[in-house]
């Protein structure tokens, strides 16, 4: 099924990775929303579960194995053309992750990575979204530690 203009929703995973005090986003290197900071991740492919999709993800785009720690969000991304025809409609469901192995590096599906932490992504340009999952992954981490 094609991305642009599909037949139905696409599933997609993405996560909040910790790598010490620090969580890691990725510049994306496709539409939608390319060249902006996200959150790494993609979409699930036939067969698998949630999250074996999203390590399989961060996987590619960081060359790193996770611990997946809970859930952050589930919310959709529809994006339409001048004529008003659907061009994206994803559903995403969010984690949020720790780094269990590996050093942090982009990979093929990145095309550039960046450690934030704390004050530093709010002087960060990034989106309003990510923002928010980064201040509820960090918000989550502290309860839990």
């Amino acid at each position: 099924m094609s991305r642009k203009y599909p037949e139905s929703p696409m599933v997609g995973v993405g996560a909040v990775v910790f790598w010490g005090n620090s969580a890691i986003l990725v510049r994306r290197n496709n539409e939608p929303g390319k060249g902006r900071w996200s959150l790494p991740g993609g979409l699930v492919e036939l067969g698998e579960s949630l999250e074996e999709a999203l390590k399989r993800e961060i996987r590619e785009e960081l060359s790193v194995d996770v611990a997946i720690k809970g859930l952050l969000d589930v919310f959709e991304r529809v994006v339409r053309d001048a004529q008003g025809r659907v061009v994206y409609h994803y559903v995403v469901v969010d984690y949020w992750a720790e780094v269990v192995s590996g050093s942090p590096a982009a990979g093929s599906d990145a095309g550039d990575m960046m450690l934030v932490c704390g004050e530093m992504a709010a002087a960060c340009r990034i989106s309003s979204e990510v923002k928010s999952m980064l201040d509820k992954a960090v918000r989550l981490r502290k309860g839990r530690l």
